[in-house]
């Protein structure tokens, strides 16, 4: 089992087109993902050509919209990799579409615009958005939606959930022995579709996940609310890391979101909350895979 995508998930590409799109397509292409279709309104009727992952050729088509997607291909994920200053109308198109998981890699979309979409797709309530800016989400050996790369990790018991891209990969790689159920990044924007806390609750109710690793970064409270769901509701081990401990207040670090202001959003408040509420915090991205290690080496 896997959260959120499994090995029967079908998969459009919004952008697949093009550089981004079409060398990330192949990516998730050759990991085993079902790409059954792209969306491109100037370029509907034709195809994109790919290598499967058996090395077979494989021509996904190309759509007018979204809709034209779904209703030929029965498609349940859409990925998108447009710029920046469509994405909001691109993720718009896929919610009217009902796609019920809608994985938005672009980064660099003004907040307003992320915000405007959000509500958007909650007033409806058919579809789960994550990101944006994010690295998508992976369950090994099954699918992969985004950018995450496939051959650092096996599928096994422990659940990641991320902030950050980099970390992520860190964290899959170092933990590589042990492997996981799935790992979702969700992005470090502001304003983002699917939180900590869906991780966790998806986490929770998942049997194949025996330990959740819990990524989080300087800048607002999603880590102290994570810690607080977490109290109330999580039975499974945690393990948390926080990154931005050296951090200048005031400053953007990497994410829009990661800005600490005053004594809001600071990693140390962030670990003491992760703290209390019974989760494990390394103090590096290598201690936190150690003591996720040991938990997994003693159940």
């Amino acid at each position: 089992m896997a959260i959120f995508l499994t090995e029967s998930s079908k998969v459009i590409v919004q952008g697949l087109t093009g550089s981004e799109g079409r060398k990330h397509s192949q990516r998730m292409l050759t990991s085993g993902t079902q790409i059954v279709g792209g969306v491109n309104p100037s370029k509907a009727g034709q195809s994109v050509d790919f290598t499967g992952p058996d090395g077979s050729p494989v021509a996904v088509p190309v759509f007018g919209s979204v809709r034209e997607a779904v209703e030929a291909t029965g498609a349940d994920v859409s990925v998108i990799f447009v710029p920046a200053k469509f994405t909001k109308a691109a993720v718009i198109e896929a919610v009217d579409a009902e796609v019920p998981l809608v994985v938005v890699i672009t980064e660099g979309v003004p907040v307003h615009d992320s915000a405007e979409f959000f509500a958007y797709a909650q007033s409806k309530g058919t579809s789960r958005l994550i990101g944006p800016n994010c690295p998508g989400l992976i369950s090994p050996g099954k699918s992969n939606a985004g950018i995450i790369p496939a051959d650092i990790t096996p599928p096994g018991r422990i659940g990641l959930v991320s902030k950050s891209g980099t970390l992520t990969y860190q964290m899959m790689y170092e933990l590589s022995d042990i492997g996981f159920s799935s790992a979702v990044g969700i992005g470090g924007d502001p304003v983002i579709g699917t939180t900590h806390i869906d991780a966790l609750e998806a986490f929770q109710a998942d049997p194949e996940t025996d330990v959740i690793v819990l990524i989080g970064e300087i800048g607002g409270d999603a880590e102290e609310r994570a810690a607080a769901y977490i109290r109330e509701n999580v039975t499974k081990p945690v393990v948390g890391y926080v990154a931005g401990f050296t951090a200048p207040e005031g400053k953007t670090m990497g994410h829009a979101g990661a800005i600490v202001s005053g004594s809001a959003g600071t990693a140390q408040a962030k670990k003491e909350a992760l703290e209390a509420a019974g989760v494990k915090v390394g103090k590096t991205p290598s201690e936190t895979a150690r003591l996720a290690r040991e938990i997994v080496q003693s159940l």
